[in-house]
C-alpha cells in the first residue's frame, strides 16, 4: 500500500499545501503554491482540497499530516498548526512539525545543488531566525541550533568557503558584519518555506516513526517575547 501525508504551510507571506505518494517503486509530490500575505485563513484548507481532488483520493487514505512548525509568522504558524491539528485529530492519523529553516535549506538545495547553506528568515523586531546546513543528496544536515538573533552577532565558522544565503533574512543583509559578507558571496532573499519541501522531510520522520498524537505537536516559535519593548 502508498503512503499518502498531506502537508501545508502558512509560516512566511506564501501559503501552500502538497501530498506525497510514496511507495516501494516511487515517489511522487503533488504541490499548491501562492503568495497570499493576510490571507492564509481563507486559502489554506482549499489548497488542500486542490491537492487531495487532483490526487483523486479522500482525506481518510491519508496515513499522517505535517505543517510548517516554525519559526516563522505567529500568525501563520498558528493557522497551519490548527488546520493540521484539526486534520490529524479528527482522522486519528499522526501528526509530524516540520522546521521552516530545514525546508528552506533543502528547497535550497534540490534547486540550485547548494551543499553548505545559511536559511535565514525575517523575525522582525531587528532580528532574524537562522541556522546553518550542510546538504547532500537531498539529505539535510544540520550545523547549528535554530536561533533568534540580531543580523549583527551572526557568526559563521571559517572552516567552509562556500555558505549561501537563503531566505528573507537576507533582506537585512547590510546588518550583517563584514567576516559573514565575505564568508557568503552568494544570498537569495526571494525563497520562501514550502509544504512540498515539507512533505518530503516528513515523510523521512514518519518512517522513522517520529509521527505523534495532534495535540503533542505544537508551534515552535523560538522567540518567547513576542511583544518588542521600547527601553526605558
Amino acid at each position: 500500500m502508498p503512503l499518502y501525508l498531506l502537508a501545508l504551510d502558512a509560516s512566511s507571506s506564501a501559503c501552500s499545501a502538497a501530498l506525497l505518494r510514496q511507495d516501494e517503486a516511487d515517489t511522487a509530490c503533488l504541490a499548491r503554491f501562492e503568495m497570499t500575505p493576510r490571507a492564509h485563513t481563507r486559502r489554506l484548507l482549499p489548497l488542500v482540497d486542490e491537492v487531495l481532488a487532483e490526487a483523486q483520493i479522500q482525506p481518510s487514505q491519508l496515513d499522517a499530516v505535517a505543517f510548517g512548525r516554525g519559526p516563522g509568522s505567529f500568525t501563520g504558524l498558528r493557522i497551519a498548526a490548527g488546520a493540521a491539528q484539526g486534520l490529524a485529530f479528527g482522522l486519528d492519523r499522526p501528526l509530524l512539525g516540520i522546521s521552516t529553516l530545514e525546508a528552506l535549506a533543502l528547497q535550497a538545495h534540490r534547486r540550485y545543488h547548494f551543499r553548505h547553506i545559511v536559511t535565514a528568515l525575517d523575525a522582525r523586531m531587528g532580528e532574524v531566525y537562522i541556522a546553518t546546513w550542510h546538504c547532500l543528496k537531498d539529505v539535510t544536515s544540520p550545523m547549528s541550533d535554530e536561533a533568534v538573533i540580531a543580523p549583527e552577532r551572526v557568526r559563521l565558522s571559517a572552516d567552509e568557503t562556500d555558505w549561501v544565503g537563503v531566505g528573507s533574512g537576507f533582506t537585512l543583509w547590510d546588518r550583517f558584519s563584514t567576516d559573514v559578507q565575505l564568508g557568503m558571496p552568494q544570498h537569495l532573499n526571494d525563497l520562501e518555506p514550502r509544504a512540498e519541501e515539507m512533505a518530503w522531510l516528513a515523510a523521512r520522520d514518519f518512517t522513522a516513526g517520529l509521527g505523534q498524537a495532534a495535540h503533542l505537536v505544537q508551534p515552535v516559535y523560538l522567540r518567547n517575547d513576542v511583544a518588542w519593548k521600547k527601553p526605558a
